[in-house]
């Protein structure tokens, strides 16, 4: 029975694509305010066998970076980048919002599509030793990623890439990012 569970998920992982991923992907207008269209991923995550497909993307991309952790960005980073670390057997380091970490912390700011914020991370988890791969779920407007490169950097590590399941490609993002690789498997070129 073992093995015949096995073979029907290698089918179904066999036919997976990034675009069936994409048409698993929820959209809730209006959301988190009016005139925003929310990508939700919880769809992806919720079908093993999607969820499975997308981390097996996210860690060959990572392991072509050679990190010795992973960063991930509240909250979903946090699904995406912890089983990630844990397949590579890196450290997973959590990037948060004010006032969630318990220990001394360096505190960056940032803006997004619907507003601004900032995020945080330990002040002794990363130093100059330290490669890191960010993750998180979406780029909309980079503001969230930059905040997280420039935290990595003021503790002295490197970025050596960041990853992320969707790419709005129709909110300008890439100047800000431009001396950062970025990699994204699901990209939407308008609000629709």
């Amino acid at each position: 029975m073992i093995h015949d569970d096995m073979t029907q998920n290698e089918e179904k992982m066999a036919e997976m694509t990034m675009e069936k991923v994409k048409e698993t992907i929820r959209d809730v207008p209006d959301f988190p305010k009016p005139g925003i269209m929310f990508r939700d991923i919880t769809p992806v995550l919720e079908n093993g066998s999607t969820f499975s497909y997308v981390l097996d993307h996210f860690e060959a991309y990572c392991r072509m970076k050679n990190p010795t952790c992973i960063v991930g960005i509240e909250a979903r980073g946090f699904i995406l980048g912890a089983p990630i670390a844990d397949r590579m057997n890196v450290g997973f380091i959590p990037v948060r919002k004010p006032g969630k970490l318990p220990w001394a912390t360096e505190s960056e700011s940032y803006e997004l599509e619907y507003g601004s914020g900032s995020v945080e991370i330990h002040k002794d988890v990363l130093d100059s030793t330290d490669r890191v791969v960010i993750v998180d779920d979406l780029i909309a407007t980079g503001g969230t990623a930059l905040a997280t490169c420039r935290l990595v950097e003021k503790l002295g590590a490197r970025v050596e890439g960041l990853v992320a399941l969707v790419d709005l490609a129709f909110i300008p993002w890439k100047d800000k990012l431009e001396r950062y690789e970025v990699k994204t498997f699901v990209t939407y070129d308008s609000e629709e």
